[in-house]
């Protein structure tokens, strides 16, 4: 009888054991074993990647210059050492760094005919393209305070905006993004995946990663993305209801010029804030049915090169101050490109 009991007790074992073995062998591949993802090309003929990598690199150029032009321009000039031109530095700065994040890898892989993208590069990407959408997305409700300050409350705009607020807003709005790109790139590539590394994206997103995944745990990135989704409303929502306040107080002005002057003066960043909402909301809120490869690439295409390269443009457009001083930073260089073919021609 004993003899039997020991018997049955070694069978139980040796079966969970193989269970426990089969189970282990039949789990999915982690995202270790993965050296290299691939990203979605442009064009299959050698003829249309030549194109858009030079269609991509006349759009990069371009935005590498009108942000260039005005960080140096409020850098340079002292007029333009004030709150709403260290915001807008900022703002140049992230999407100079947006577009720099997932350009140039694009363009590098339709020169050289070519998908893939490292392991570590894609981590690399994806969290730079986090941060500064994120920072942008934290920017832009800072920038609507300085609006609603100097509108809503000038006899306060130099207290409550003083250089130190300013950098701490500042300080706050990247600290906050660098943190939610930590969290959500370690989350990301914690995930087990056995989807293959074929991403249906031109650059490394979270979205893309997240279809590899064939594991439960990525319900805990889906989650994150919930509350980031929910600040991000946050922001947008405080946006709103600043302008609410400033359209307020500008239909109080008794004279129509100074009416004009204070809706002036909010227009170019009210462009800014439409354009990033937009982009966004149609890039991440579209239905996953009208949602094929081809759409999403246009799609993440307009979202990323429309803000970086438009938004100099809204901003030196109706802005006197910040064309006067684009003017005296483009104008000894036009002057010596001048003098210089001049004597060649000699």
């Amino acid at each position: 009888m004993e003899k039997c009991r020991d018997t049955t007790t070694e069978e139980m074992l040796l079966g969970w054991v193989r269970t426990e073995t089969h189970a282990q062998s039949q789990q999915p591949s982690n995202i270790s074993s993965i050296t290299q993802f691939l990203l979605l090309a442009f064009a299959d003929t050698r003829e249309l990647q030549l194109l858009h990598f030079w269609l991509f690199l006349g759009i990069y150029l371009t935005a590498l210059l009108g942000n260039g032009l005005i960080i140096t321009a409020v850098a340079c000039d002292h007029r333009l050492h004030n709150p709403l031109y260290f915001f807008l530095l900022n703002l140049s700065l992230i999407d100079l760094g947006s577009i720099s994040t997932t350009f140039p890898k694009s363009m590098a892989n339709s020169l050289w005919d070519t998908r893939a993208i490292s392991y570590s590069g894609c981590a690399a990407q994806l969290f730079l393209f986090t941060f500064l959408i994120v920072a942008e997305c934290c920017l832009l409700p800072v920038m609507a305070y300085d609006r609603y300050i100097a509108i809503c409350k000038p006899l306060h705009y130099g207290t409550l905006l003083g250089s130190r607020a300013c950098v701490h807003m500042a300080a706050a709005a990247w600290g906050s993004a660098f943190l939610n790109s930590l969290i959500h790139t370690g989350n990301t590539f914690s995930i087990p995946l056995c989807q293959g590394n074929a991403l249906d994206q031109f650059f490394c997103e979270i979205p893309q990663i997240l279809k590899l995944s064939c594991s439960h745990f990525y319900l805990r990135e889906v989650g994150l993305l919930v509350t980031s989704f929910i600040l991000a409303l946050g922001c947008f929502i405080f946006i709103v209801l600043s302008y609410v306040q400033i359209f307020r107080a500008v239909l109080r002005i008794p004279s129509e010029q100074g009416r004009h002057k204070a809706f002036s003066t909010c227009l170019p960043h009210l462009a800014v804030v439409s354009l990033y909402v937009s982009t966004g909301m149609f890039a991440y809120l579209k239905p996953p049915s009208i949602s094929p490869p081809s759409l999403d690439l246009v799609v993440a295409v307009l979202y990323l090169v429309v803000p970086p390269a438009v938004n100099p443009l809204i901003y030196s457009l109706r802005n006197q101050e910040l064309k006067y001083a684009l003017k005296k930073l483009i104008h000894p260089v036009v002057f010596r490109s001048n003098k210089l073919l001049m004597s060649l021609h000699k």
